[in-house]
């Protein structure tokens, strides 16, 4: 899991590199286009961001031209409002959240037509609003977080401190939009594979939720250091249990007796013995058991006394699971 994390960060610290040397060397091309004294052009976001596909959202600012109504031109950009309105004279409140800039200027054209008889409306993009999106689940810091547009799945995680513990693989992201879809993303293409595609464009208002590992009480008693309840996570075995409920050779635990005590669908209780040897002596993996939440594992004591034996050196490797 050490080696998931380094790579993580390898990963996040690279990408973070690439896009600023990419956004310097973009810099540095544009200042030496411009003639020194030429006048300021329009932020850099309204050129890119006036794509065909472009779809306008909140905090957006937007140009109106209404040609031969100046008197209806509004001197200023206009803000993108909560709910994706622009408020216009004459016109009231628009629609244009979630509209293109062809049909953001359709649908002001409807508006008008009530006024006049055949309005020539141009709707523009002039900046790009920040990105807000809301950070829930497995991250160090959750909450709602501002980041400057584009803003990627790797930058919203960034911002919440990266991801918390994991057990395993990476799970998948789920992505809920503003309209109320969802998505998910695979974090483990993502940030163990590098797989650039899975690093999705996050817009303003959207809800990242990264599930946490599932984990699970279950009761170990006998001869364990620490007996009572314990947490394991989801798809953990018998040895997993023990491991986390301490595994001091002196026990002399008979790993061969393991019993397993668990209460069925209709209420009967359901016992299976483990012989705990054969599974991590000679990986007979038909002997073990996945821990099922309200499990009762018993750990009989041996009666041979061999400190030093095939259970003690077994018992002081399931310690070093729970470090893995």
């Amino acid at each position: 899991m050490s080696c998931n994390r380094s790579a993580t960060r390898s990963a996040l610290a690279a990408l973070a590199f690439t896009v600023a040397t990419a956004a310097a060397g973009s810099s540095a091309a544009l200042a030496q286009a411009v003639p020194q004294g030429a006048p300021a052009a329009a932020p850099a976001e309204a050129t890119v961001q006036s794509a065909i596909d472009y779809r306008i959202r909140q905090g957006d600012e937007v140009t109106l031209t209404v040609f031969g109504e100046p008197t209806l031109t509004p001197l200023q950009p206009l803000r993108v409002l909560q709910g994706g309105t622009i408020a216009l004279p004459l016109a009231g409140n628009v629609i244009v959240g979630g509209l293109t800039t062809s049909e953001a200027s359709a649908a002001v054209a409807r508006k008008f037509r009530k006024y006049l008889r055949d309005p020539k409306i141009t709707l523009a993009v002039y900046s790009v609003g920040p990105v807000e999106a809301l950070v829930l689940g497995n991250v160090k810091v959750p909450g709602k977080y501002t980041l400057p547009p584009p803003a990627r799945l790797t930058d919203v995680i960034a911002a919440a401190g990266g991801l918390g513990p994991t057990d395993g693989d990476y799970p998948d992201a789920r992505l809920e939009y503003p309209d109320g879809t969802t998505a998910t993303v695979s974090l483990q293409k993502l940030l163990h594979d590098g797989d650039v595609k899975s690093n999705v464009t996050v817009a303003s208002g959207e809800t990242v939720y990264i599930p946490s590992p599932t984990l699970l009480t279950v009761e170990v008693i006998g001869a364990v250091d620490k007996p009572g309840d314990v947490q394991v996570h989801d798809g953990d075995d018998v040895a997993m249990a023990i491991a986390r409920a301490g595994t001091a050779t002196q026990q002399q635990a008979d790993l061969n007796h393991v019993t397993v005590t668990r209460v069925g669908p209709s209420g009967t209780k359901i016992v299976r013995t483990v012989n705990l040897y054969e599974v991590l002596k000679k990986g007979n993996t038909s002997q073990d058991v996945v821990m099922q939440k309200g499990d009762l594992v018993y750990v009989p004591s041996s009666p041979k006394r061999d400190p030093f034996g095939s259970a003690g050196s077994l018992l002081f490797g399931l310690g070093s699971l729970i470090h893995i």
